[in-house]
């Protein structure tokens, strides 16, 4: 166990204080309170990679549970809104993000079963629908105006569907390159 781990176990212990928060705390304070605990939970996502590879502290564990513990907090915070929220284009946005994140992770099990699992990397375009994701739902999460002007839930709510639509393409992309690596390889076996 190091700083790095426990910054990841944070962030899973992080996702049921912000469900208690978002759905048993009033109002006016559930909604800014379980958008900080997020944003400081996705603070953590940054800073526990960093400090892994900085103090050469990485682990074939903690590489497997920093991805769980992102989409973990992704998946539960997107249905609080879903719960709470509930319009048409988020319920769709919500599907998109969380399907293509089973649809990767099911893609990504059938290229280790065929031992290819290092040969398709995330893209500069993924990590700008990571970003955009993690805006959309701090700010769909706080839901106030800040300072009493700034509509930060309509900014939030155009970031997720700018974010879903990243996500589709990314995860289309992220499909065809595996699908590219799979022939290759079945080609470089049929060559020996």
């Amino acid at each position: 166990m190091n700083l790095p781990m426990m910054l990841t176990w944070l962030r899973i212990a992080a996702i049921p204080l912000m469900v208690v928060v978002f759905l048993f705390t009033p109002t006016e304070f559930a909604r800014p309170a379980s958008a900080w605990i997020f944003g400081l939970a996705s603070l953590t996502d940054f800073l526990d990679g960093y400090l892994a590879r900085r103090w050469n502290q990485q682990s074939a564990f903690g590489a497997f549970l920093d991805p769980v513990a992102d989409k973990l907090i992704v998946a539960v915070a997107l249905v609080l809104l879903v719960f709470s929220d509930g319009d048409l284009p988020i319920v769709i946005a919500t599907a998109v993000i969380i399907g293509r994140e089973v649809f990767v992770s099911a893609l990504r099990e059938w290229m280790a079963s065929r031992g290819i699992s290092a040969a398709v990397k995330v893209s500069s375009l993924g990590k700008l629908k990571t970003t955009a994701q993690m805006f959309a739902i701090l700010f769909l999460l706080y839901y106030f105006p800040l300072f009493g002007v700034i509509d930060v839930y309509l900014i939030g709510y155009w970031l997720l569907m700018v974010a879903a639509l990243l996500t589709f393409v990314s995860g289309a992309q992220y499909a065809q390159a595996a699908i590219a690596a799979v022939a290759r390889a079945e080609a470089e076996g049929r060559e020996h």
